[in-house]
């Protein structure tokens, strides 16, 4: 059964053109996909709908087969969805290991291990990590959560060709040996080509690739 599934959803800014029109998708755990297509076609707006960022004009959201209500987004946002933004988004005056025990109480050393970094590495302070060791705590901080979706926003999108390759390395792992769902907008084909299943946004509706 799918963990998340969207139904005949429409989502619009202005009420008057819509960005997303009768999508229906499903996106099942152990699983990675990449959400590809031009600026501006809706992709982001898709990754916010999916983690209760914002709520669709008309169809439903579903999570674990139980439509979501508007009520219980924030719910929604804080037990089943970990997010990893293309700015990071970490707390750069703390350490790898204090942004991780922000979201988890489970020991961050082993998960921040996990993805790459040493010992010595999760004891710096953020801003004075690589763009690449930034993508791999905002990572780990989404591992280390309960969250079963993990929705990634251009992860790689900053990042050099060989660092860019090691991420999606980690964000694959997610996926295939911790079974999350991973939901990856991204403009990079390279990334594209190693998903499960490829989504491409075209004029508000969703092909299956």
């Amino acid at each position: 059964m799918a963990v998340m599934e969207l139904k005949d959803v429409r989502y619009s800014y202005d009420g008057k053109r819509n960005v997303l029109k009768k999508v229906d998708v499903e996106f099942e755990e152990g699983k990675i996909y990449a959400v590809v297509g031009p600026s501006g076609c809706g992709k982001t707006t898709l990754l916010s709908l999916l983690g209760g960022l914002d709520f669709p004009i008309e169809g439903q959201i579903l999570y674990n087969g139980k439509k979501l209500t508007y009520d219980a987004l924030a719910e929604h946002r804080r037990e089943h969805i970990a997010f990893v933004f293309q700015n990071f988004n970490l707390i750069d005056y703390l350490t790898p290991r204090e942004n991780v025990l922000l979201t988890s109480k489970l020991p961050p050393l082993p998960v921040l291990e996990r993805v790459g970094l040493t010992g010595e590495e999760c004891t710096r302070s953020v801003k004075k990590l690589s763009g690449g060791q930034q993508q791999r705590v905002a990572i780990a901080r989404a591992l280390a959560s309960d969250a079963r979706v993990i929705l990634a926003d251009e992860p790689t999108g900053s990042l050099d060709e060989e660092t860019a390759g090691e991420i999606t390395s980690v964000l694959k792992e997610c996926a295939h040996k911790m079974n999350k769902c991973v939901v990856v907008v991204t403009h990079s084909g390279d990334l594209a080509k190693q998903a499960d299943v490829v989504l491409r946004l075209k004029k508000g509706e969703i092909i299956k690739e």
